[in-house]
């Protein structure tokens, strides 16, 4: 067990309706290995915009401990948010957090959080994760931006996670360099977690109107899913697909039914309508913009497909969605 000299301190900017397991996630694991090694080898801090109380997702109020402008004395900075969030006084706020950066402050961010540590220019030239339910909006906002689907990212001094669950692999990595891989493995049994995750390990993603997860596809499939998300704003053609894979048109098909029970053109509309639902919700692109993007040369198809797809209208979906909601495969985590 690795001697601990200082406290680490790491610092949460929460903002309103930010998801609140991702708070807890990366909380716990610190706790627990401060009661381990009996010693506060970790601390941490609450912080808002102003100081004042925030409410998260689950509408469970924050007492933050102080304003961003009065974080000091802090090792790591990691933005918690809804992909939409913003600063109320965006240039002082952003300021506030390329000067801490400048003074050594690792900065991160955790599921919709990279979208205000980008906007506040944090992330240029830094690869990040992105959960995969942001892809498509984070790529669209931010298109110079390298991403990635790697469950956590650290890249320099940049440390993005891209959900609840990889915050504590993220902070389990934290853990173990600082007290050793004995106490990091204790801690991820105290919560049952999975011993940690680091990077290179993809982050698990629905197969569309299935109950597998995409790694349980068969090599065929896989395959094909993977140029299908490669080609969502240039949609390729079922033939090309097969050819690109090494298989016959009849034997992508026979693989697709067998193993997700639809076409491999139904499964492949169903990703681009998935793409366009994060822009619905997550961008303020108009619709034509949203069908360009996911491969429709105009607007009424990509909308009729998508009232297929959800029930309702993008227009619809934009006005009356919660945004913090998990239904079947919808584009919409709670992370």
């Amino acid at each position: 067990m690795n001697e601990v000299n200082k406290s680490t301190t790491l610092a949460f900017l929460i903002y309103p309706g930010f998801p609140m397991a991702c708070l807890t996630s990366a909380i716990e694991p610190l706790r627990a290995a401060n009661e381990i090694v009996g010693q506060k080898a970790f601390a941490w801090q609450l912080i808002s915009e102003t100081g004042g109380r925030v409410s998260s997702s689950a509408e469970v109020g924050f007492d933050p401990d102080h304003a961003l402008e009065a974080a000091d004395n802090v090792d790591y900075l990691f933005l918690l948010s809804s992909p939409q969030s913003k600063f109320e006084r965006p240039k002082a706020s952003e300021g506030h957090l390329r000067r801490l950066a400048r003074h050594g402050v690792k900065m991160g961010a955790i599921s919709g959080g990279v979208f205000p540590l980008a906007r506040s220019g944090l992330l240029s030239g830094y690869k990040c994760s992105v959960h995969w339910c942001y892809e498509a909006a984070f790529a669209a906002e931010f298109p110079d931006h390298a991403m990635t689907a790697d469950v956590i990212n650290i890249d320099k001094n940049r440390y993005t996670a891209s959900g609840a669950a990889a915050a504590f692999d993220l902070m389990l990595h934290l853990i173990d360099e600082k007290l050793g891989q004995e106490v990091t493995t204790e801690v991820a049994c105290w919560f049952q977690h999975p011993l940690m995750r680091g990077a290179g390990v993809r982050q698990k993603t629905p197969t569309v109107g299935t109950k597998s997860t995409s790694d349980m596809l068969p090599p065929v499939v896989a395959q094909a899913v993977e140029i299908f998300a490669s080609r969502i704003a240039d949609p390729i053609a079922i033939e090309d697909v097969a050819k690109a894979v090494g298989v016959s048109s009849r034997r992508i098909e026979r693989s697709f039914k067998q193993a997700t029970g639809q076409s491999p053109s139904h499964y492949y509309r169903a990703l681009r309508m998935n793409a366009a639902r994060q822009l619905v919700l997550y961008s303020k692109d108009t619709m034509i913009e949203i069908a360009n993007a996911v491969g429709y040369c105009s607007a009424t198809p990509m909308i009729r497909h998508y009232k297929q797809s959800f029930g309702l209208s993008p227009s619809e979906d934009r006005k009356t969605i919660n945004i913090f909601r998990v239904e079947n495969n919808s584009a919409i985590p709670s992370t």
